[in-house]
Formats: C-alpha cells, sequence, structure tokens
C-alpha cells in the first residue's frame, strides 16, 4: 500500500481513535490503531489506560474476534509500536506472531527505550514499515507525553480566559463570567485531557474552585495542585472536597491547625519544599515534585503571580487563551505580571497553531517560539 491518500486517510482514522482517550492514559501516551486488508478495515483499537493493552493489540483482537485472518494485513498506528515489557507485552511481538505484514507509523516514539527500536525490531522481521504519515499530527496528539519524556518534566499548560484589554477582573477582583458558557465548555475539555490543575493561594482563597471536569462527560477527574506555602485556605474549601486528588505544596511556614486537618483527609497529600531566599518555591521544584507524582499534563489556571513566574523561567509549553469582547479598563487585573522586558526585540514570541470562535468569545492556542 503505497497511495499517500490511502495512507494518510487510514492514519486520520486511526488518529480519530487515539484522540477518544486524550488525557485518559497517562502516563502513557495516547494511541490509536487501525487494521487493513484487501482494502478494508478488519480491526480498530485504541489504548484506555495505563496498564491495559496498547492499541496494536485492542486492533489485533478487535479482528481476530470478527473472524479475520491477519496474515498479509497493514497496520497503521499514530505512535510507533512498543518492543519492551512494561505493565503489558511488546506490542511488536504481537504484530509480528500475527503475520502483519506492514505497519505504517504516525510518529517515532521519543521514550529512548522504543525510539527507533521498534521499527528495526519489525524490519528485522521482514515487516515493511512507513513512518511520517501524518507525522505532525501524531505528534501534537501526544506533545504531553513527548515532553514529559524528554524534559523530564510535566508538559505545562497555561490557561487564561480575559477582556479585549488583557484583564482577568475588575479592580476588586470579580471575574464571573468574563468568558461565554461555550468557552467555558471548551475549558473544561482541556481539564479533562489535563493530568493535573494547578492554581496558586490567592485563586484559591477568591474564586473557591473545585477544579473538577464537569461540563464534559469523564470517567476520571485530573489531579488538584495546590500552591500554599503557607496553608492559607481552609480545608473546607472546594478545592479539598471528594471529587478529586489535591497535592497540596507548603512548607515550613505552614499553618499548623490547617495542617492538622487536611492530614486527616484521605485524598489530601501534603508535600512540603524549601523555599528561596526570597520566601518563594522555585519553579523547577514543583515540576520536579510533579514529574515524580507522573503528572504528564499541567493545566495551569492560575494566578497572575504562578503564571509569570513561569513565562518569566520559560518553563512553559503551550497557552490557551479565551477573550471576550468586552473592555475592563487600566485599573482591572492583568493575567500578566513584570516580565522583565525593556525591548520589542526581546519580548516573548509566541505563534498561534489553532483559533477558533466560540460564541462572541475567541480562542487562541499558543506555544512559544523556538529559540
Amino acid at each position: 500500500m503505497t497511495n499517500i491518500k490511502d495512507l494518510e486517510s487510514y492514519m486520520k482514522i486511526a488518529l480519530d481513535l487515539a484522540k477518544i482517550r486524550k488525557g485518559l492514559t497517562h502516563p502513557n501516551p495516547t494511541v490509536g490503531a487501525v487494521i487493513v486488508k484487501d482494502g478494508k478495515i478488519i480491526g480498530k483499537g485504541y489504548h484506555t489506560k495505563a496498564g491495559m493493552p496498547h492499541a496494536e493489540r485492542e486492533a489485533i483482537k478487535d479482528a481476530k474476534e470478527k473472524g479475520h485472518d491477519l496474515k498479509g494485513s497493514t497496520m497503521f498506528v499514530t505512535l510507533e509500536p512498543c518492543c519492551h515489557y512494561g505493565r503489558t507485552p511488546p506490542c511488536t511481538s504481537a504484530i509480528i506472531e500475527e503475520g502483519i505484514s506492514e505497519v505504517v507509523i504516525g510518529a517515532l516514539d521519543q521514550n529512548p527505550i522504543v525510539k527507533g527500536q521498534g521499527v528495526n525490531i519489525l524490519k528485522s522481521h521482514g515487516i515493511k514499515v512507513i513512518t511520517g504519515v501524518l507525522e505532525k499530527e501524531c505528534e501534537k496528539i501526544n506533545e504531553d507525553f513527548f515532553t514529559y519524556i524528554k524534559e523530564k518534566r510535566p508538559f505545562v499548560h497555561l490557561k487564561v480566559a480575559q477582556s479585549f484589554d488583557g484583564k482577568i477582573a475588575t479592580k476588586i477582583g470579580d471575574s464571573k463570567w468574563i468568558t461565554s458558557e461555550k468557552s467555558r465548555q471548551f475549558a473544561h475539555q482541556l481539564r479533562k485531557e489535563a493530568s493535573a490543575i494547578l492554581v496558586g493561594t490567592n485563586t484559591a482563597l477568591k474564586d473557591n474552585p473545585a477544579l473538577t471536569v464537569r461540563h464534559v462527560e469523564t470517567e476520571k477527574q485530573p489531579a488538584r495542585v495546590l500552591i500554599d506555602k503557607k496553608l492559607k485556605v481552609p480545608p473546607t474549601y472546594n478545592i479539598y472536597n471528594n471529587e478529586a486528588k489535591t497535592i497540596v505544596i507548603t512548607s515550613k511556614l505552614a499553618n499548623q491547625e490547617n495542617l492538622k486537618r487536611l492530614s486527616e483527609k484521605e485524598n489530601v497529600e501534603i508535600v512540603f519544599l524549601d523555599l528561596d531566599e526570597n520566601e518563594k518555591f522555585k519553579i523547577d521544584d514543583i515540576l520536579n515534585t510533579l514529574y515524580e507524582r507522573e503528572i504528564v499534563h499541567l493545566l495551569v489556571e492560575g494566578g497572575r503571580g504562578v503564571i509569570t513566574d513561569l513565562i518569566k523561567e520559560r518553563k512553559f509549553d503551550k497557552i490557551s487563551i479565551f477573550t471576550a469582547p468586552l473592555l475592563i479598563g487600566n485599573d482591572g487585573i492583568s493575567w500578566l505580571g513584570c516580565i522583565g522586558i525593556e525591548k520589542i526585540q526581546d519580548s516573548l514570541k509566541l505563534r498561534v497553531e489553532d483559533f477558533k470562535v466560540l460564541d462572541k468569545d475567541f480562542y487562541f492556542e499558543c506555544y512559544p517560539n523556538a529559540v
């Protein structure tokens, strides 16, 4: 099968399968697979969650349950098949055993124990391998996983809901609701795709958010991360309810009464980190802590101080900006603080990779330009 249109057509189907589980497979990547024989799809599969069979094995199972012989078939898979034993056996072995004669791969796995080796094993067994079909799209769906693997930290995704003039609240802190219901629904889809959602002390105190996925269906809730060096946020606040796990990052300055009460909550993990000379947490310490807890995709929803620190230290990978057609004025609260820019030529350049109109709002999906 060499027709590029056919290759891309089947890979798009595999991508659509992968998207079904986006955000639900962490710390594993999200993957879809399709098996084709004699011009017809005979099997489909996707990875459901960590510890369960991978997409390739699910597609093989689907085809066999329908009574198909896989010998001489072609498999389309969005990510290079694994070739090692983890929680599940290697997919390369299953492909070889079933007599699949050709494998079309969207993107190579960035995990060093797989990258290129899955391809080499398949080729060594006489299987034809084609790589790079819809590569950009296949890499994007696992952009968080690739960052997690390569940088050994979470993929940091900033989310902002602002007015036309860049404000997230009025001068008295009123912010509900700047954006439309449609924008808020889309924002909950972003929550669903994250491993964890992070806010700082002031946001938790002012908004009392639950930080749960509510406006879209999901079978799991992302963890909640609260940065609260003095444990000012009362244990009765929504961020500590039983709907999801909460990781609270605090310090030796923690309020002892709140510490005692939080220690009694089963869904709360308390992490103590050192403060620097300015009595602030180091961004790297926070990200390392979350990496150790297999947080692949970190959605940062506020506040201004946290987002400013992440941007200032260039420790972010993506910004989702929801912009509503309203003006608040110079006495409103901006979403970004000072980041030390004096000349336009030194400004932080972003590239917009996606744009949507959501009711009356505008949505921008932005990435930092490579240096």
